[in-house]
This record gives C-alpha cells, sequence and structure tokens, in this order.
C-alpha cells in the first residue's frame, strides 16, 4: 500500500472511531480532527471523498440510526433519546428523525422492526478508490456474530436496482428516499425475529431463521411484488424496484465467505431479476 493511501487510511479509521466512540457525546469536528493529527480541512476532504457524505451527516445518520434502535428496543422516552444522543429539544429531535426515517418516533415505534439498521457503522476498512476497499461499506460483525447461531438457513439479499444512476442524475436527496423505501418494504415482509440490515449502498439483507425454500421465496416476493411503486422526492417521484436472492449459512461460517455469498448471489439477480439460490 502507498505511504499517502496509508496515512489516509489511518486518518480515516482513527476518526471513524472516535466518531464511534462518541456519538452519545457533546464535541466537535475541530477535535475529530486533533484525534488524528491533521487540519480540520484535510479531514472534511478525505471524508466527503471517501464516503460521498459529511462528518455533519454521518454523525447525524448513526445518532438517529442508534437512536431507532433505542426506540424500538428500551423503554426510553422520546426525550430521553433526543438527550442522550445529543439533541437539545423534543422537537430538534423529531424534526431529525422524521426526515431521516419519514415518520415521527412515535409512529416508527409502532411501524418497524426492532432490528432494522438504515445505516450501520462504516466498514473503516472501506475507503473508496483505494486498493484496501473492504468486503462491505457497512460493518457487518453484528450480523456475522448473530448468524454463527443460525446455520442451515437462509439470508435473503436485496439490492436496488438503478441506485447509482438515481444519485448521479437526480440526486442523493432521491436517492436516500429510495434507500429508505427499500428498507421499509423489507422490513414490512420480515416477522419480529428476522433482523433486516443495510450492508451496502444498495444491499440489504433479512436473517429469515428460514431453512425452507418456499417459505423463503413467499418472503422475497412479497418484497418485489411492491417493484415499480413510486416514492415521493423535493422533485417528484421515483420508482423503486429490488432484485433478490437467498443464501444458506453454512459450517463453518468465514466473514470472507459469506461476504462472497452476498456478493454472489446479488450479482446474479442484477443479471436476470431471478431469486436466485446459493447453497451450502
Amino acid at each position: 500500500m502507498k505511504t499517502e493511501n496509508r496515512n489516509n487510511f489511518c486518518i480515516f479509521a482513527s476518526a471513524l472511531d472516535f466518531i464511534e466512540n462518541n456519538l452519545c457525546s457533546e464535541f466537535t469536528q475541530e477535535q475529530i480532527a486533533a484525534s488524528c493529527y491533521c487540519s480540520l480541512s484535510a479531514l472534511q476532504k478525505l471524508w466527503r471523498y471517501s464516503t460521498h457524505t459529511s462528518l455533519k451527516e454521518y454523525i447525524s445518520k448513526r445518532r438517529l440510526t442508534n437512536a431507532g434502535a433505542d426506540l424500538l428496543n428500551t423503554d426510553m422516552t422520546v426525550l430521553e433519546v433526543a438527550l442522550k444522543y445529543q439533541y437539545n429539544s423534543h422537537e430538534v429531535f423529531t424534526r431529525a428523525f422524521t426526515k431521516q426515517w419519514g415518520v415521527s418516533p412515535s409512529a416508527f415505534k409502532k411501524q418497524w422492526n426492532k432490528s432494522c439498521r438504515l445505516f450501520p457503522k462504516l466498514n473503516k476498512d472501506y475507503l473508496e478508490g483505494a486498493d484496501y476497499m473492504g468486503n462491505k461499506k457497512f460493518d457487518v460483525t453484528e450480523l456475522f456474530d448473530f448468524l454463527k447461531e443460525r446455520t442451515g438457513t437462509y439470508v435473503l439479499c436485496f439490492d436496488i436496482a438503478g441506485l447509482d444512476a438515481v444519485n448521479r442524475n437526480i440526486g442523493r436527496e432521491a436517492g436516500d428516499k429510495a434507500i429508505l423505501e427499500s428498507l421499509k418494504r423489507i422490513n414490512e415482509a420480515a416477522q419480529d425475529d428476522m433482523p433486516v440490515l443495510r450492508i451496502g449502498g444498495d444491499e440489504f439483507v433479512m436473517v429469515t431463521g428460514l431453512d425452507d425454500v418456499e417459505l423463503v421465496k413467499d418472503i422475497a416476493q412479497k418484497v418485489l411484488s411492491h417493484n415499480g411503486e413510486e416514492v415521493a422526492y423535493s422533485g417528484g417521484a421515483l420508482p423503486v424496484s429490488l432484485r433478490s436472492g437467498a443464501v444458506q449459512i453454512r459450517k463453518p461460517l468465514k466473514y470472507s465467505s459469506i461476504c462472497k455469498d452476498f456478493d454472489e448471489v446479488i450479482g446474479c439477480a442484477r443479471n436476470d431479476g431471478e431469486v436466485h439460490f446459493v447453497n451450502g
């Protein structure tokens, strides 16, 4: 790895660790830069190049994603969650939460699966354009530990058709709406004990816990039956379609192998639109 790339990776990884370790604390971007021993302007430039988002946007998305998990999995009130993630009022938190999740915190608690993750932690080994890009944009180690207990069952994989073109030609606001709409469709098809997680820019997984191929296909079809339905964004309406495949969890379970299987089954679905199965 070139020295410049190594330095960039170290800065990126240090900034990511600082943010993730302090999501429930008050801090400034200057403090992040100081922890990485670089200038704020250099950090902001590297972060945007690597993630296509600003530091501020990443911090907000991570806090609101974790806030959603707390709303679904604890007895904390909306105000308690707001204060935990450094929002100084119920109103400010509700506006930010509704903008990201599309519904108010109270409605979210009634509508969403307790294991949904819209914006998981970035994989620190990911840096776009470098030769050390990780297997997935988001850190899936939490999912990996969960999968160990479910060998022999299937994970449904989904990706959004044409998201890159949407981001490029329409804008990231429309792209974010498509991502949220996709996660919502997958969430609605999942049962309470089926975790749903975004694993890449346009990729998602649902851990079904099922070993019956026909039942897994039925769940996939519930999601795919909404293909072509539109989601509104500030410039109009955008049709959203998903593709799907399924991967059987095998022993011994290896991080690199499961990521490769996810990529393989999604690649097959992209080519012909069928729901493919990768079996153990």
